[in-house]
């Protein structure tokens, strides 16, 4: 065996053991808590994939994760992000943020509650946002609480920013899910909706600009 294939077994093997500690840490985060992450899998690279479209690839822009949990959306919006961007993960699982500050080191984790953002923002002296990639559970969330971290993330946004929402197709009929898209249409003046159906279970996309101020 040549030293070039050694290095590739090798590599083939690290993220393997990085995927496994990753439904590892995932699975034992919803079983302790479904309501923190809502969901049954983490998301699939079709959706990693969607869900980039959003981030800008110039200039230095600000892109923040609510809820980025083992972090299946965070390689994909990485690979969109020119040198000196900073990619801001908030994640209140105590789990979650340690896997994530051991696998992915480019990213600045806080550990916090996507309810105290604009707090943890000038706490880490971030004045607007260039994109706010929600993956928190909203449909499972009370009226006042979609409402509150809406309007957080409505005014940390630049100008030109945009906001992306996922939830599971399933869940948007949900009473939960119908409110949030309610809460949506009074929070933002244009919403793309878009649908993954290489997940399971399929995956909607808000994809939400221009806040209303």
């Amino acid at each position: 065996m040549t030293p070039q294939q050694d290095q590739q077994i090798g590599k083939v093997g690290q993220n393997a053991a990085s995927k496994l500690d990753e439904y590892r840490t995932f699975f034992q985060t919803a079983v302790r808590n479904p309501r923190m992450v809502g969901a049954a899998t983490p998301t699939s690279a079709a959706v990693a994939a969607t869900v980039a479209q959003v981030v800008p690839t110039t200039g230095t822009p600000v892109v923040v994760e609510l809820g980025p949990g083992t972090g299946s959306l965070s390689d994909g919006i990485h690979r969109r992000l020119p040198e000196g961007a900073r990619h801001v993960g908030i994640e209140l699982g105590e789990g979650m943020v340690e896997h994530l500050r051991a696998h992915k080191p480019w990213m600045e984790i806080v550990h916090g509650d996507a309810g105290d953002l604009l707090a943890l923002l000038d706490k880490h002296n971030i004045d607007r946002v260039d994109a706010v990639i929600s993956s928190i559970p909203w449909s499972l969330l009370p009226s006042d609480a979609q409402n509150h971290i809406l309007r957080q993330a409505a005014e940390a946004l630049a100008p030109q920013g945009a906001f992306t929402a996922l939830t599971y197709l399933p869940a948007d009929q949900t009473p939960g899910g119908r409110r949030f898209r309610a809460r949506l249409g009074h929070t933002f003046d244009e919403i793309i909706t878009h649908t993954t159906w290489r997940n399971i279970p399929p995956i909607l996309h808000y994809i939400c600009r221009r806040p209303l101020r």
